[in-house]
């Protein structure tokens, strides 16, 4: 694959082979990115279909995310051990049998083993389809391709909930797993076709960085659990959380010094120190926070808020994905019209103005505000992921490729992952904060609450009683009771706006910064 990339690029132009090669890889990450939100409408059915408690059926995602978190920053070294081909064929292959056997799956135990061997096969498609654009595409067609690796990880994640809502809704939760076998099949189709045999340099297992590999595997491993299961189970007030952060803790710092240490380590951490790499994956870091944060944010509040259902919210998803797919490919006009990094500054500027355009939700802001926001971010978005991915590769040498690859795509999940779990337990608190405060107001002795108090007994009880009965009489009591439970339930309201409101503001000054970041950025080398 290395000697055709290098004869294309020499000539400047690609083969056939190499556009399928391309187009495959992005293939297999979209079904991989997917994946990992197209269960989220669907959970309560299958939790009940499966007889699972809720905790049981928290494990169905938490599984596939951390099997995948594991496999992700190993795949340039299993590259380099077995092959392009082999890991690919392999890769899908299980992606497709486990999709089938979750399809298929009698009860939670089942469910829960398939979802992690899925997590684990299709974990290697997300960095391999960005390596093989960045190695088999000259660097003037490396635009192009990230345009596709875009299409590939944002229209992902704006189809996973709306397919699998309206899969579920439809027909049954069982063919969102049914619908990974089509373009996993297709996928190995273009793999065989399109990716040369090579040997297989089995003697670098024997010399592999097992301790690398382990120390790497428990504490991404318990760090994806913590940040899962922190909130269900009140974080640092279990033992589990605090076991899992204390592992989490020493294995990732093992990992680090372990890979510094070593000779020949299975990724070069060392790139981290590379001043464009380094700080394109700081802010990958970043975005990838904001950027899952929020994806996970806006069901929850259209669930919350306003009573949508799981097909409700898939539907209001669509815009977003459709921005991201058109404004992917328009990028690379842009870059050349601009440069790289003005395209990156944009698109995080572009980002928070999307944020901040939810910072005064209200009970009126349904799909008429959240819409316009998501259609916002997702051409901030599409800019981002497109351009900062073609500045972290300049000027790598083809030996590097898949430890960037591996790290470039960790940050992000890594990222992902901590600002899922940070704007759940946010928004959480925030709302606690808010509800204190607006009770404050509401007390006996408040001219508001009194009037309001009022105007509830009279509205419920359908006739005109005076003030004093209303606020003290016996015959108004159960009256006096609805209208309270109404208040406080109009608090727990507001309070949700207002946390909600708060967490957008935090992630539009995140992008914010990360935009200022930008502004350091070297630019790109000719």
């Amino acid at each position: 694959m290395t000697g055709r990339a290098e004869t294309g690029q020499a000539a400047g132009h690609v083969s056939l082979r190499s556009w399928v090669a391309v187009l495959g890889g992005v293939v297999g990450c979209f079904m991989a990115g997917m994946n990992v939100h197209v269960t989220n409408a669907s959970l309560p059915d299958v939790r009940g279909s499966l007889g699972a408690s809720f905790e049981e059926g928290s494990w169905i995602t938490t599984a596939y995310l951390v099997a995948e978190i594991i496999i992700i920053p190993m795949a340039g070294w299993l590259v380099s051990v077995f092959s392009m081909r082999r890991v690919l064929m392999v890769g899908t292959g299980g992606f497709v049998l486990f999709s089938i056997v979750c399809s298929m799956a009698p009860d939670i135990n089942t469910m829960i083993v398939a979802r992690a061997l899925q997590g684990a096969f299709g974990g290697v498609l997300i960095p391999l389809s960005f390596q093989i654009i960045v190695s088999e595409l000259p660097s003037s067609k490396h635009p192009f391709g990230m345009a596709l690796f875009a299409v590939a990880n944002n229209v992902a994640q704006a189809a996973g909930p709306s397919l699998g809502g309206w899969l579920t809704e439809a027909y049954s939760w069982r063919w969102i797993f049914y619908l990974q076998v089509p373009p996993g099949l297709l996928l190995l189709a273009a793999i065989g076709w399109a990716t040369p045999r090579a040997p297989a340099s089995l003697d670098k297992l024997r010399s592999g960085d097992w301790s690398g590999i382990i120390a790497m595997a428990l504490g991404l491993s318990a760090l994806q659990i913590m940040l899962e299961e922190g909130e269900r189970k009140d974080w640092f007030a279990s033992t589990v959380i605090v076991e899992a952060a204390i592992i989490a803790a020493l294995g990732l710092a093992a990992f680090v010094l372990v890979e510094l240490w070593q000779k020949t380590p299975f990724i070069n951490l060392r790139l981290l120190g590379r001043y464009n790499f380094g700080l394109a994956s700081l802010m990958q870091f970043t975005f990838g926070a904001v950027a899952f944060g929020v994806v996970f944010l806006v069901p929850n509040y259209f669930a919350e808020a306003h009573g949508y259902n799981a097909e409700q919210i898939g539907l209001t998803m669509i815009p977003y994905g459709l921005i991201q797919f058109v404004m992917s490919f328009a990028t690379p006009k842009l870059m050349r019209w601009t440069s790289v990094r003005a395209i990156i500054i944009l698109g995080f500027v572009v980002m928070a103005a999307g944020c901040l355009m939810n910072i005064h939700l209200d009970s009126n802001a349904a799909a008429n505000v959240i819409v316009p926001s998501l259609v916002v971010r997702g051409i901030g978005q599409s800019f981002i992921v497109v351009a900062l991915g073609v500045m972290a590769v300049d000027g790598l040498e083809k030996s590097e490729l898949g430890s960037a690859s591996g790290l470039f795509s960790t940050v992000r999940n890594v990222g992902g992952a901590i600002g899922i779990a940070v704007a759940s337990q946010f928004v959480v608190e925030r709302e606690k904060l808010h509800a204190s405060r607006i009770g404050e107001a509401v007390s006996p002795f408040s001219i508001a609450f009194r009037e309001r108090t009022i105007g509830l007994v009279r509205l419920l009880s359908r006739q005109r009683v005076d003030s004093h009965t209303a606020l003290y009489g016996k015959s108004a009591d159960p009256y006096r009771q609805q209208a309270l439970a109404v208040m406080d339930k109009l608090v727990h309201h507001d309070s949700l706006l207002l946390a909600y409101s708060d967490a957008f503001l935090i992630a539009g000054i995140s992008m914010l910064i990360c935009a200022l970041g930008g502004l350091l950025l070297r630019k790109r080398q000719p």
